[in-house]
């Protein structure tokens, strides 16, 4: 098999995105369009990528990091000369060389090896990825001979009528004999309207050198899309949500309502876990098992055991343990941990805290800076005062305790193991284990006081 090598176009300034962020940066179901190619593209095996940059650089390295080697394109002179910027990584290399768009990140890793394999077993110089466009207006049309080979590229304002009617397209992915590839570059030129250097150039270079030119058909036309705008952006996402959900439902996992799921690009979810409508799962985040996602739940970056519910809850940044449940409407923010058997109930926030096995916050509590053990009790509208104006200070709750009802636990306070805090205390001071803590004003009862007081109106 001879070596691979691949060449991403990322230096265009994106102008029609009308956007700050740079185009080929813009998420796709939570990652960035040009790590969606790169990633893709890794899956082939290939000894190099490269990775053209131009506008916003150093923030495409920054992403990419070591999945890339990176060439600087200074001046956006076309496609041509995006791809002669990687001459002193790859150039006369025997091999060949698979060059793909920062801008589509639709295509699969299967249709490149596709494209790899056609190129091989057809002997071309050039192979051209192309695809059936129901509209192909706008695009440039393949042309092919007597035996299949592509004849000619044309360009849609150059088209004849009949030419026009050809649906097949060209989709800007194409792989080149590595030699051929830099050999043709020097002879591109830049006559055209544009003053630009243009990619489809080499192969009627190639072609008039004799060389063999090449077409591979995709069946999808849709993973060709180039995202150039936000309305492309958005069929993208639609694409790519609608391919994520697939996937997770033929590994086994029910999605009640798939156009209603946006789950990123990188969650991994457990077989027979249930998404319900309007769930949103975002970024690194591992579901496992037999769990339930009820709908309005948003999880980002959060490890999930097996068999937990998670009930229209927003979970960030936090793990959590086997047969849990959270919610309905609890709010987990970042570094809190929940042990196994632990129940997070409606309206608790908890936040940088961790909760041992089988230990309750069942409702209306606030819980942040706190380490909690196994089998603790937290009584509704329980806080952990935390901060003092200027610091965060730590609760400490041991195992088997039982804190009573609207409690305010002023840290740093350790509460004993086995311990009992009364309904309404305000504790200030360490509870040694198994003590009872009463920390309120005595009652006082003013018998007639009501009486006294409406007889002065």
């Amino acid at each position: 098999m001879t070596n691979t090598y691949a060449v991403v176009l990322a230096a265009g300034q994106g102008t029609r995105m009308k956007s700050k962020l740079y185009k080929v940066l813009h998420p796709v179901c939570g990652m960035p369009m040009v790590e969606h190619v790169t990633n893709n593209v890794a899956q082939l095996g290939v000894e190099k990528i490269v990775t053209i940059v131009g506008h916003g650089a150093e923030k495409v390295k920054e992403q990419l990091g070591s999945k890339s080697e990176y060439a600087l394109q200074e001046e956006q002179l076309g496609t041509a000369h995006a791809v002669q910027q990687a001459a002193s990584l790859i150039e006369g290399l025997p091999g060949t060389t698979l060059v793909v768009c920062g801008d589509t990140p639709l295509i699969r890793s299967e249709t490149m090896q596709s494209l790899l394999d056609h190129h091989a077993e057809t002997g071309a110089k050039a192979t051209i990825l192309t695809a059936i466009a129901d509209n192909p207006a706008g695009y440039g049309r393949i042309l092919r001979d007597e035996s299949e080979s592509v004849s000619k590229i044309v360009e849609q304002k150059d088209a004849s009528i009949e030419e026009q009617k050809v649906k097949e397209i060209n989709t800007g992915t194409y792989c080149f004999d590595n030699e051929a590839l830099f050999e043709a570059l020097k002879l591109v030129s830049n006559n055209n309207a544009q003053g630009e250097y243009y990619l489809p150039d080499v192969i009627e270079i190639l072609q008039k050198q004799g060389e063999v030119v090449a077409a591979y058909a995709t069946d999808s036309f849709d993973e060709t899309l180039g995202v150039n705008d936000r309305v492309a952006l958005s069929q993208a996402e639609s694409f790519m949500r609608a391919r994520i959900a697939e996937k997770h439902m033929r590994a086994g996992v029910t999605i009640i309502d798939p156009a209603t799921a946006y789950i990123s690009a990188e969650a991994v979810i457990g077989a027979d876990t249930v998404i319900q409508p309007n769930v949103i799962i975002e970024g690194n985040t591992q579901i496992g098992e037999d769990c339930l996602i009820s709908s309005n739940s948003h999880i980002e970056n959060s490890v999930i055991g097996d068999r937990t519910v998670i009930r229209s809850s927003h979970v960030y940044d936090s793990t959590i343990g086997n047969d849990t449940a959270v919610g309905p409407y609890a709010h987990l923010r970042p570094q809190s941990q929940l042990g196994d058997e632990v129940k997070i109930g409606n309206f608790v926030e908890v936040k940088k805290s961790e909760l041992g096995n089988g230990s309750k916050v069942s409702h209306l509590s606030y819980i942040g800076d706190a380490s909690v053990g196994t089998n603790v009790n937290i009584g509704c509208g329980t806080i952990t005062v935390n901060y003092d104006g200027k610091n965060k200070f730590l609760t400490t709750i041991e195992d088997d305790s039982f804190i009573g009802c609207n409690s305010n636990l002023i840290a740093p306070v350790t509460i004993g193991k086995g311990s009992y805090v009364a309904a309404g205390s305000t504790i200030s001071k360490n509870v040694p284990s198994d003590a009872l803590a009463i920390a309120r004003a005595r009652q006082e009862n003013k018998e007639g006081y009501v009486t006294k007081l409406n007889s002065r109106k």
